[in-house]
């Protein structure tokens, strides 16, 4: 008999999302199991060929139909691009482009209510937190002055007082993910760049009107100085409390704005 996670007591609230069943192999897992293999080996790395579709089809056993279901699936994932025609360019080409996956699963999760906004938010204030705390500008090539000057513009771009209200939005989320990138790990990069449209939109549903947009833009704009301030000139453990506190605010200004009626607090370090 079995059981959903409403009616055990102290239940995980999203049990029922992972149930304890095995899904089925299917066919086309066998080339994407060979694929991470030959990635760890170094038989394959990025910028490598993948076998034809009837080479990989022999080798593994299977139809060329599942061939075609796995190269699509690594395409989705952003393991690979695929061309048509002959040559060393053609066919499905190994890149990696770790953000675009985490982004299509994060987004299409969201939309069906299988992950929480308020989840996101969380996570998304301990990765910009975490990033400004230990960023260090000295172990950047350039000094994080690529960077910084990215961020700068950004800044300057949204003090224009004519912008509308989505392109703000736009930049604001691009600011954030050039902070985060100050810390030099690829992980969180990937992990903030997969991150940025559930932001994006985030932003537009909880101020999606002129009259609470125009409360809370100065506020953004005077934080963002802050937060730069500190970010650029070294003094990561107030870059960090200055992003928390900017993410809270925003969280608390808009309360009530979004889809769900009862919206708890966040849990921040």
């Amino acid at each position: 008999m079995t059981h959903s996670s409403e009616s055990i007591p102290g239940a995980h609230p999203y049990a029922d999302a992972y149930p304890a069943e095995a899904m089925p192999v299917r066919a086309y897992q066998k080339v994407l199991d060979w694929v991470e293999a030959e990635l760890r080996t170094g038989n394959l790395r990025v910028g490598d060929q993948l076998p034809g579709e009837r080479a990989l089809a022999e080798t593994h056993g299977i139809s060329r139909a599942s061939v075609r279901d796995a190269i699509r699936t690594l395409e989705v994932m952003g393991l690979v691009r695929t061309s048509s025609g002959s040559g060393p360019k053609s066919g499905a080409i190994l890149i990696s482009r770790p953000a675009q996956g985490m982004a299509m699963m994060l987004r299409m999760h969201l939309a069906s209510a299988g992950l929480h906004t308020q989840d996101v938010i969380e996570v998304r204030a301990l990765l910009e937190s975490w990033a400004a705390s230990v960023a260090d500008l000295d172990t950047l090539p350039d000094g994080g002055q690529a960077l910084l000057g990215q961020g700068s513009d950004l800044l300057e771009a949204m003090e224009d007082p004519d912008l509308d209200r989505a392109s703000f939005q736009t930049l604001d989320t691009q600011f954030h993910l050039v902070l985060a990138r100050l810390a030099g790990n690829r992980v969180v990069d990937a992990m903030m760049a997969s991150l940025k449209d559930a932001i994006t939109d985030y932003v537009a549903v909880r101020a999606s009107t002129d009259e609470t947009w125009g409360g809370v833009v100065p506020g953004l704009r005077e934080q963002h100085r802050r937060i730069f301030d500190a970010a650029s000139n070294g003094r990561g453990a107030e870059a960090a409390a200055l992003l928390r506190e900017h993410i809270e605010w925003f969280y608390a200004q808009t309360l009530g704005n979004g889809p769900d009626q009862d919206e708890p607090e966040l849990r921040l370090p």
